[in-house]
């Protein structure tokens, strides 16, 4: 029986690599395949001929292997979230506070290609320059007035960029540099959707300054064209 699993697993998991040479999330192949991490999990049935019964539409989120739950044992909590409703602490150095509502806080959102992000924003506040490799996002603003923007890619790098008020909608295409900045007096709440059940978030700042190791000073001072002693500051800051 176990090798009978272990085969059908390494089956699923070939599968699941070739379809990752698309970027997107992987198309469901059942009405639900709420996510669990361990095979004994998801509802393995013993049938005849010793043949295993595993409910599969794997995904990958953060490198762990998300298998399926039984559908049959699913429930109403398995697609629930509580708490959106709760602003989030802004008391840091930007500002702002995301919070996330991914396939980690929604089982149920495995393989359906979307999550949902609130963003609370202190009087000026911003979310900084940052992308989502795997994700278009669609922001809209629910408190507040927003300046918000992209940067297109190499050579252009043109600004795409508007001033946002309440109710007001926009797009960050994958995979590009945006940002919000909240240019209002008081506090600022938006809510965004974003096209993968884990779009993941690189923080350009985090990412080029506080990398683990960090990177070369001398490499970055020529880079950004700055003083390595700039460039040693603003890595001790990260």
């Amino acid at each position: 029986m176990k090798k009978g699993v272990s085969f059908l697993v390494a089956v699923a998991l070939m599968a699941l690599a070739s379809s990752l040479a698309s970027a997107s999330d992987p198309s469901p192949l059942q009405d639900t395949c709420v996510a669990i991490d361990e095979p004994k999990n998801a509802g393995i049935s013993l049938v005849t001929n010793d043949l295993i019964t595993i409910f599969i539409n794997l995904s990958i989120d953060g490198g762990f292997i998300l298998f399926c739950k039984n559908p049959n044992l699913t429930m109403a909590e398995d697609f629930f979230y509580q708490g959106l409703n709760i602003p989030g602490n802004t008391a840091n150095r930007v500002g702002s506070n995301v919070t996330t509502v991914n396939v980690d806080a929604i089982p149920g959102l495995n393989t359906l290609g979307i999550s949902l992000v609130r963003i609370d924003y202190a009087p000026y506040g911003q979310n900084p320059p940052h992308t989502h490799p795997r994700a278009t996002e669609i922001l809209t603003v629910l408190e507040g007035t927003l300046l918000v923007g992209f940067v297109t890619s190499n050579p252009q790098n043109r600004l795409i960029s508007k001033v946002l008020n309440k109710g007001d909608v926009f797009v960050f295409p994958i995979g590009l540099i945006h940002f919000q900045f909240n240019i209002g007096h008081s506090n600022a709440v938006a809510i965004a959707a974003l096209s993968s059940q884990n779009p993941g978030v690189i923080t350009i700042a985090n990412a080029v300054f506080g990398s683990n190791p960090p990177i070369n000073p001398d490499f970055l001072a020529t880079a950004f064209q700055l003083d390595k002693k700039v460039v040693e500051f603003l890595q001790a800051r990260f």
